[in-house]
């Protein structure tokens, strides 16, 4: 059996390559952009750019882990992993595993977009698949604590986050042991919470417009409005089926 994970420098990647690898002792390979970044014993490092498909090679590989990559726009994302797709489907890969967002065959947040198309595009393979669709990270709230004030537009909407490792773990899990074929996987934590009860004095109820004056990341108000409408707050099975065990909480 052989495994070939794609995005392995970046933070979900490369928490799946070491999960992976703590696992099984199956043959594993991972795909990226700069050979040069990554070095871990006992893993084949191939060159591959999903911007440029000649580059991609998944020869030889049983199971398939397509990392959502990431580009200025929907559709070069949506057209980069298109390419991933194809070069799946070019070399024989017997099984594809993609990390999704939740609901991504219903949700109206603009990532979801990116998300559809490259379900779409893998279902019409007709290759066994498995999704991924990871809900929101920890990580991506923590540091919106660290100041005396936590202004945010959420109000009270519940946030079912879970942490970064545990879905790289559930990731992992799904390689490595079959029964997965042709399933979706939503990947929420086992808990969820609420700006105002984690801030607790300290939260403030701004508009989406001050968010977006205090110089916010890039389209984290889309995702402060999609909690606020309780996009991300059901918290559902799949990832402690699993990994066996309740996701961790948030800690701020």
């Amino acid at each position: 059996m052989t495994i070939l994970i794609t995005g392995a420098t970046g933070q979900l990647g490369g928490a799946v390559v070491r999960h992976v690898l703590d696992r099984t002792n199956e043959q594993v390979i991972v795909s990226v952009r700069d050979p040069k970044r990554f070095d871990l014993d006992g893993v084949e490092v191939r060159r591959g750019d999903f911007a440029r498909p000649e580059t991609l090679d998944f020869r030889g590989v049983d199971k398939l882990l397509i990392v959502s990559a990431l580009a200025p726009d929907s559709g070069t994302r949506i057209q980069m992993h298109k390419n991933a797709v194809a070069a799946a489907v070019q070399h024989g890969v017997g099984h594809i595993f993609y990390t999704s967002v939740t609901d991504a065959d219903t949700s109206p947040i603009y990532v979801a977009e990116v998300h559809r198309a490259t379900e779409e595009a893998v279902r019409a393979t007709g290759v066994p698949f498995t999704f991924l669709r990871n809900g929101l990270y920890h990580e991506n709230f923590v540091g919106l604590f660290s100041g005396e004030i936590v202004a945010v537009s959420t109000k009270d909407g519940r946030v079912a986050s879970a942490p970064r490792d545990d879905l790289a773990l559930a990731a992992a899990v799904a390689l490595t042991t079959e029964g997965h074929e042709n399933r979706v996987y939503e990947l929420t934590g086992s808990t969820s919470w609420s700006f105002p009860e984690l801030a607790g004095d300290r939260f403030r109820d701004v508009g989406d417009e001050d968010v977006d004056a205090a110089g916010s990341p890039f389209r984290l108000v889309d995702y402060f409005v999609a909690i606020r409408n309780g996009l991300f707050s059901e918290v559902r099975g799949d990832l402690e089926e699993l990994i066996g065990r309740p996701s961790r909480p948030i800690a701020v």
